[in-house]
């Protein structure tokens, strides 16, 4: 990697830009608080309520206990997401985990956050989500057999294409597609829960209802993958914070948008599963690969085909919020010397009027289309929960530290430290009971993370200046010719919040 540059504008029609102020290129707050909302519950409700009441319901055996995991998963990603809103409001950048953890420890650890990022977590759970979304769009298309393995993935394909190239052009083209399916999905949503109580009412409840603790399980293992599965449909309630800076005013929306998205998230999928008790029985829901697909085939009749396309929106819209999300932790990533300077770098334009972070959006897109070339890419997402919970469980130990080794640090949110501390305790169990259930993928996951150390040390511990001269020649090309195809500027390094 480069050194870091005095702040300059390079482009490939630098005439008509020249005139662009430092602070011009930065990311603009284009974000309110309605996008925020929409931006939490849309990537909160991907896919995971459609699929994983399966796996819920498996590990629970009866509808009682599986009630009472949803509705603790909710608590605890509530949790989370109130300690997020403490480290968003007194970290105020971009980058969630990452930002928090390089503030807590230091610019190591905080490379091998990103590091793990990079490697897997946002690649393989991106690619999963536009797999599901192409799975459902083209079932009907063949019914009676599974659809082609290259039509899947092309269609995949073309979807993360869309995406990245919607966000690329505009800041809210990316905004505008999360508000309209985050609409959808809540909408399919609230057909689903109705139609359930309207089943209710009319007498014929399933015996889930009449036998709600029969099967109940008293096993811990069993409780903690319930616990997985359920946490899994929660996961996104830190969205926002990747994206705190584009976030107007930020001390007030980020927390406001938290109190609102997640009770109703929690809300909405405690009825949305007491719909799917009222009709489908646990042997029913046990054996369905798609909960509400077979929800709709017991209820809705020849309508029934509507709640694959609610769910391909639902996960379009999951898909587009996470790669917005991860772009832009790549792009602070880039900012503080972790990856090449160009994906800290913004489009810019005539008129002055995009500001988006386009090529750290294309790294994210091209990891995701990578990934989507392995043939089954969710067995990558055994390695997904473990370095997931070990990053969000080290930024809220970071949150804990920061409160007794940088007192002085402003904190327009201040909660009571109880708080932290019962969610790193429960991260802490949830980061263990993998390596006694799936050991093996355990110690892959921990191998990936450990990877990180060594290419620390070889790309930004050894500063660039003293690296082979023909690679930094050979980055200062790439970064030049990619300047050229797309027009792009420096950011501050450091940024300077004016809220």
């Amino acid at each position: 990697m480069p050194e870091k540059s005095d702040e300059r504008l390079t482009s490939g029609d630098a005439n008509d830009v020249t005139n662009i102020s430092n602070e011009s290129v930065n990311l603009k707050q284009k974000i309110s608080l309605l996008n925020g909302v929409c931006l939490i519950v849309g990537n909160i409700i991907g896919s995971g309520i459609f699929l994983t009441p399966k796996g819920v319901q498996e590990q629970c055996g009866s509808p009682g206990l599986s009630l009472i995991i949803w509705t603790v998963c909710g608590v605890f990603s509530m949790i989370g997401a109130i300690c997020y809103a403490e480290l968003g409001t007194t970290i105020v950048k971009s980058g969630a985990s990452y930002a928090y953890i390089l503030e807590a420890f230091g610019p190591m650890i905080g490379f091998v956050r990103l590091w793990v990022s990079v490697l897997i977590i946002e690649p393989t759970v991106q690619a999963a989500i536009a797999i599901t979304f192409a799975n459902y769009l083209i079932q009907p298309f063949f019914p009676t057999c599974e659809p082609p393995f290259y039509a899947v993935r092309l269609l995949a394909a073309v979807c993360v294409c869309f995406i990245m190239a919607m966000n690329c052009i505009s800041v809210r083209y990316g905004t505008r597609i999360q508000d309209i399916f985050a609409y959808a999905k809540v909408f399919a949503l609230i057909v689903i829960i109705i139609t359930g109580f309207v089943w209710i009412g009319l007498g014929k409840s399933s015996s889930s209802f009449r036998e709600p603790w029969a099967g109940m399980t008293d096993n811990v293992g069993n409780i903690a993958l319930a616990m997985y599965s359920g946490l899994y449909a929660y996961s996104g309630w830190d969205t926002l914070n990747f994206m705190v800076e584009e976030l107007q005013d930020p001390y007030r929306n980020l927390p406001n948008a938290i109190y609102i998205s997640m009770p109703i998230c929690t809300v909405i999928y405690i009825l949305t599963n007491i719909a799917y008790y009222a009709v489908l029985s646990p042997s029913e829901m046990i054996s369905s690969d798609a909960v509400a697909v077979t929800f709709a085939a017991e209820t809705l009749g020849v309508m029934k085909w509507t709640i694959p396309i609610f769910v391909a929106m639902s996960t379009f819209g999951g898909l587009n919020s996470s790669m917005m999300a991860s772009s832009r932790l790549f792009f602070v990533g880039a900012r503080e010397g972790h990856l090449p300077d160009y994906f800290a770098m913004v489009t810019v334009s005539k008129k002055n009027e995009r500001h988006t972070p386009a090529p750290s959006m294309i790294l994210t897109g091209l990891l995701t289309l990578v990934y989507l070339c392995v043939e089954n890419v969710f067995d990558l997402i055994n390695y997904y929960s473990f370095m997931y919970w070990l990053t969000v469980g080290l930024s809220i130990v970071g949150q804990i530290i920061l409160r007794f080794k940088r007192p002085e640090l402003p904190r327009p949110l201040k909660f009571n430290i109880v708080f932290p501390f019962v969610f790193c305790v429960a991260c802490l169990f949830l980061i263990v009971v993998p390596f006694i259930t799936e050991t093996v993928d355990s110690l892959i996951g921990t191998a990936m993370v450990l990877s990180g150390f060594p290419i620390y040390f070889l790309f930004v511990y050894i500063k660039p200046s003293r690296h082979p001269k023909c690679l930094r020649s050979s980055i200062e090309w790439t970064t030049e010719f990619l300047q050229k195809i797309m027009p792009t500027a420096t950011t501050q390094k450091e940024i300077e919040h004016d809220f």
